[in-house]
């Protein structure tokens, strides 16, 4: 009603759709997921957004297949959304938008729906320029690499950043935020092939089939090493890792295959390096919002540019079990959900 305040008008009601997982299972092949419908309306200081596009990250792969005990179940999976504000309080409705989140789809229900309350601080304003389904892929990646260098310190002009797993999602985030910042970045990979991804400068890459990962990187530093090493894979590469830090060095991790390595007490102290250890999951949707915050300026600008999506990476909800198992396989291609 015109003038009326906004704590006396109505909170919108949808019916949504949602992914709904039972119970956790052995394997991906074994999940089942069904599509119901649920109402859903906003609270105070919460936003209800239309989801155009929703990721499905390896983390909801983890939560589904038991490798996350706080996960909560039944419930509705997905931590990356991107779409359009339905409801909210004045000044907010009809904005694009888009978030990330360490609790959602893990501790409560999540974005793979047709249909999101949120907190109106988790949301960013979605650039111009990229599809509903860019924006829903920058989410953990992005974060995930902007809060590994925020802890660690954000890489400055003339330091050195090498990024193990320089391929993968999060190796390819690091690589566009450190080269954004004007830091000289190196890249390793397992096997022989060019880095695939985005940078403001030139990427030096790394064979680790090849050749000896630290002696390269004490050749290509002169001596030195580098000032970050964002270890995207974990222990297969830590002792690399470890061996390539400079003085004062920082080694960013964030997965591990086997938990526990082996490593040189004295050279740690004596080189006085720090290990920095990143887990998004333990971020909050506002907490997330505030890491994307500081993104948006590179993504406005075309320092940060989204991962491209694949046609053959899009499903509707209904196939969200297909879109589930190829994140399982490995797949490098961001996969998404269209409601």
């Amino acid at each position: 009603m015109p003038g009326a305040k906004e704590q006396d008008v109505k909170p919108v009601t949808v019916q949504a759709r949602c992914v709904r997982l039972p119970h956790k299972v052995a394997d991906a092949g074994s999940l089942a997921p069904v599509i119901e419908t649920r109402a859903l309306s906003r609270g105070e200081s919460e936003l209800l957004i239309e989801i155009k596009a929703a990721a499905v990250n390896p983390s909801d792969v983890k939560a589904a297949t038991g490798l996350m005990p706080y996960a909560v179940f039944p419930r509705t999976p997905g931590r990356d959304y991107a779409g359009v504000v339905l409801d909210g309080p004045e000044g907010w409705v009809g904005r694009e938008v888009f978030g990330s989140s360490g609790d959602l789809g893990i501790r409560r229900d999540g974005t793979h729906a047709t249909h999101l309350v949120v907190e109106m601080d988790a949301v960013v304003e979605k650039p111009k320029g990229i599809s509903w389904e860019e924006a829903a892929g920058i989410g953990v990646p992005f974060v995930t690499a902007m809060e590994g260098l925020r802890r660690a310190g954000i890489p400055k002009a003339g330091e050195t950043v090498l990024v193990m797993g320089v391929n993968g999602k999060v190796g390819q985030a690091a690589v566009q935020i450190a080269s954004w910042h004007g830091a000289r970045v190196i890249g390793v990979v397992r096997k022989s092939e060019p880095y695939e991804g985005h940078a403001n400068s030139s990427v030096e890459v790394i064979d680790a089939s090849a050749i000896d990962v630290a002696a390269r990187v004490r050749e290509l530093t002169g001596g030195k090493g580098a000032d970050i090493v964002f270890n995207t894979v974990g222990d297969p590469y830590f002792d690399a890792a470890h061996k390539s830090l400079a003085l004062r060095g920082r080694q960013i991790l964030i997965a591990a295959i086997d938990r526990i390595v082996q490593f040189n007490i004295l050279e740690f102290y004596r080189g006085q390096h720090t290990y920095v250890g990143i887990d998004t999951l333990g971020l909050s949707s506002i907490a997330t919002g505030a890491v994307l915050q500081e993104l948006g300026p590179g993504f406005a600008g075309g320092q940060l540019k989204p991962f491209a999506i694949q046609p053959n990476a899009i499903y509707p909800l209904e196939q969200a079990r297909a879109a589930f198992i190829a994140v399982a396989g490995s797949a490098r291609d961001r996969v998404i959900l269209r409601p």
